[in-house]
């Protein structure tokens, strides 16, 4: 359907926005959608070439793109002179309309993971590590990587990453296995950005234990031991690597903001980029929505003499997933507006909120399309098994759906103390009210 910016947030779309949505849409619709297919194609399927090249057709999305002024849409100016200074909530929308399009996000320079490690860099690097880094990944003539998760430990209680660091003169030395690791399979990764942990803390505080180093790619040491596959995909050419580390050396001057300040940073990365995945995640499920609306509405494929429309579950299913986009959208933008208001960490409950309901929701929605396909839902021939399998990763990507819902529930259970003084203060009154007009002490309701 058509994208319309949604009525309560009006007010908070400038004009410029406007007309920068009106011009993804219809990039997205006439360019990036038709391409995708022949994205696909292009990827080699001789496995030994599979991860040495890319398909040549994402290049002349890029050149297009950019010729419009479609780039780097998702960076702030506050944070670099050079982003293209829109809202968290306006790239919201923006990245809603990216995420109908599997090539959508890369053709525009929009797309993870180096969207969050171009914001860590904008506001974390220093001058010599932005020009080294951030300027040709602005430019678009490099890709990055993101390295946090480790096989060997349950990372996602960041406390417990061991990949170690140690100081030795004007080098950090690195030494473990990260996995999950987004970006670094591409031939076109030139940098990781790794989380790791010093063998001599000297902090006290678990939080300032770890550190973000940039580690070019090639480095000695660095192997690259294999992509992970999601439900069978494995994301070629962009690839989930598991990657050793063995005494790989970097100069000090690789650590990011200071040692001891990863926690730090990587809780800025991970804050908007929650969100950007959310927005996409709505998009996909748009997408979904209209293939199970023109499937089964198809003439040719009638059950018991009736559309497959007519039947009363399948007019359930869409009205239930209408329902549900429409209010993942509202919880999502709720957050990117807090994000605007208050920057990341005072949006915590905000994106945990989205980071819950939305691949949840988006999930259930992709179900309901594949079951509406019957047997053409699960192959290549539609687009929804590749995506139920990226949507169903984001309940475990940036962090599991059980902790933030264990940090929800905390927060939230926080408030018991003063809900108990409210009750004890109305029924303090209810009581005077009942002596005063003379009633009885016995329930009333």
């Amino acid at each position: 359907m058509p994208f319309e910016i949604p009525a309560i947030v009006q007010d908070r779309v400038s004009a410029r926005a406007r007309e920068t949505m009106k011009k993804i849409e219809h990039f997205v619709e006439t360019e990036c959608i038709p391409a995708d297919e022949v994205y696909e194609a292009q990827i080699s399927k001789d496995p030994s070439l599979r991860w040495k090249s890319y398909p040549p057709i994402m290049d002349d999305l890029k050149k297009k793109a950019r010729a419009q002024g479609l780039w780097n849409l998702f960076l702030s100016k506050t944070h670099y002179s050079e982003g293209a200074g829109y809202t968290n909530l306006e790239y919201g929308l923006m990245a809603e309309i990216l995420g109908r399009s599997h090539t959508g996000s890369e053709s525009m320079n929009c797309s993870a993971p180096d969207t969050g490690n171009m914001e860590v860099l904008a506001k974390y690097g220093n001058a010599a590590q932005k020009k080294q880094w951030l300027e040709p990944l602005l430019d678009g003539k490099i890709r990055s990587a993101f390295l946090m998760t480790e096989r060997f430990a349950a990372s996602s209680d960041a406390k417990n990453i061991n990949m170690h660091m140690r100081t030795e003169g004007n080098d950090l030395v690195l030494n473990g296995t990260k996995w999950w690791s987004s970006g670094a399979c591409d031939p076109r990764c030139a940098v990781y950005i790794v989380m790791c942990k010093s063998e001599m803390n000297t902090s006290n505080d678990p939080f300032k234990q770890q550190s973000v180093v940039l580690v070019p790619a090639g480095t000695p040491g660095v192997t690259v031991l294999r992509p992970l596959s999601v439900f069978g995909y494995d994301d070629a050419p962009h690839g989930h690597a598991e990657v050793r580390f063995e005494n790989v050396r970097v100069p000090r001057a690789n650590l990011v903001l200071g040692e001891g300040r990863g926690f730090e940073i990587i809780q800025g990365r991970l804050g908007p980029g929650r969100i950007h995945h959310c927005m996409r995640s709505i998009g996909a499920a748009e997408r979904a929505l209209d293939y199970m609306i023109a499937r089964v509405n198809d003439p040719n494929r009638r059950t018991f003499g009736k559309l497959i429309s007519e039947h009363g579950t399948i007019r359930s299913w869409i009205a239930e997933s209408r329902i549900a986009i429409d209010s993942c959208r509202l919880v999502v933008l709720n957050a990117a507006d807090k994000i605007d208001r208050v920057d990341a960490k005072g949006a915590l409950k905000e994106i945990a909120m989205a980071k819950i309901m939305v691949p949840r929701t988006v999930c259930d929605i992709l179900d309901k399309a594949i079951q509406a396909h019957g047997a053409g839902g699960v192959c290549q021939d539609f687009p929804l098994a590749r995506m139920y399998a990226g949507l169903r990763t984001l309940r475990i990507a940036d962090g599991p759906d059980e902790v933030h819902l264990a940090q929800m529930g905390r927060n939230e259970n926080g408030r018991a103390a003063a809900i108990i003084k409210k009750h004890e203060e109305q029924e303090k009154k209810r009581t005077e009210l009942f002596r005063v007009y003379k009633i009885d002490g016995k329930s009333h309701l």
